[in-house]
């Protein structure tokens, strides 16, 4: 059984790859290993070595410590019920509505958000 803290860092790989446009493959080519090698970190089947997570760090262009933000939060701090789920840029479909929502222009997108929010208030 994979350790929680092996998941949170390979859902913290996945996160920043989504969020960059890498794939997987493309991440394994920057570090040296196979993608399938990638996988197994991502779905947290095998643990990440410090010097593996340096490498892959530099790759993602971030610093070593976000692979551990949030842990805090996972390991048994209570979400209050109205709260975003603590993995939520691990879903593929949030990560590319965040992506596609920054590539609208500022003022438009604030009108966005504005309308999300009264929309959200309705419901």
């Amino acid at each position: 059984m994979a350790h929680p803290v092996d998941v949170h860092v390979g859902k913290r790989v996945r996160h920043r790859r989504w969020l960059v446009g890498m794939t997987q493959q493309q991440l394994a080519e920057q570090v040296g290993i196979k993608f399938q090698q990638i996988q197994k970190y991502e779905t947290g089947a095998n643990r990440v070595s410090a010097s593996r997570l340096w490498d892959i760090a530099d790759a993602l262009d971030v610093p070593v410590s976000f692979f551990f933000e949030g842990i805090e939060s996972e390991a048994g701090e209570d979400a209050k019920a109205d709260s975003v789920p603590a993995d939520i840029l691990g879903d593929k479909e949030a990560l590319d509505l965040v992506r596609s929502y920054y590539a609208i222009p500022e003022n438009q997108r604030r009108r966005l958000f504005e309308l999300a929010r009264v929309l959200s208030d309705v419901a």
